[in-house]
């Protein structure tokens, strides 16, 4: 009896170093780069960029974060209390007159209200409040940054 007990607190306690030393959420984005892949709607509608290098994010492990909406350039803040929870700043972005078809002035509105994020088979997923889109990025290659 006493053996069956001793096996039982081992079995016990490589559970539990097992779920500590698991995974506890998506990566940390400091540090990252990512170019768009596609928008895809609240309503359906999927938006893929004519240049996935036009609309990047650089998540500096400081908080800055810098951007490249179409033809302008923006730098804000972003922040994350938990893992899979991030909150982008106002970006301050110029303001050139790009193309029609860009995809600048939705992405301006609309990074502010990202609130959470997870990463999946090496793509960033960054979802908009109230079910309003999500935002698929896959990393820059480092010949690019």
């Amino acid at each position: 009896m006493l053996r069956l007990s001793r096996e039982l607190n081992l079995a016990m306690l490589l559970v539990l170093a097992a779920c500590a030393t698991a995974p506890q959420g998506p990566p940390p984005l400091g540090g990252t780069a990512w170019q768009l892949v596609k928008f895809h709607g609240g309503n359906d509608k999927t938006f893929v960029p004519d240049d996935k290098a036009k609309y990047t994010l650089a998540f500096s492990d400081n908080g800055a974060l810098t951007a490249r909406l179409d033809c302008n350039r923006g730098r804000g803040s972003w922040g994350s209390s938990a893992p899979g929870q991030v909150r982008l700043g106002l970006l301050a972005v110029t303001r050139a007159q790009c193309p029609p078809g860009s995809l600048h002035d939705q992405m301006g509105r609309q990074l502010s209200y990202v609130r959470s994020y997870t990463v999946k088979d090496g793509h960033l997923y960054l979802s908009l409040m109230a079910d309003g889109g999500i935002y698929e990025f896959e990393p820059i290659p480092a010949a690019q940054r």
